[in-house]
């Protein structure tokens, strides 16, 4: 698995939700099956939840790492 669940990443592609490339979020789920794919909540300027959407590994990129 490429990345875990609360990690901080980048999105790297326009999402449905009208998020664009380049923003911030932060992994809620890590699925596994039936195949890798991460669900990643984005949140506004003020931290209100504003879109949540399904990214495969290569959609997304580290930022920060949880331990």
């Amino acid at each position: 698995m490429k990345f875990k669940e609360y990690d901080t990443v980048r999105i790297m592609k326009d999402c449905d939700e009208g998020i664009k490339k380049g923003t911030i979020g932060a992994i809620l789920i890590a699925f596994e099956e039936p195949r890798e794919a991460y669900e990643v909540e984005i949140l506004d300027e003020k931290g209100n939840p504003k879109a949540q959407c399904t990214f495969l590994p290569d959609d997304l990129e580290l930022v920060t790492a949880k331990m």
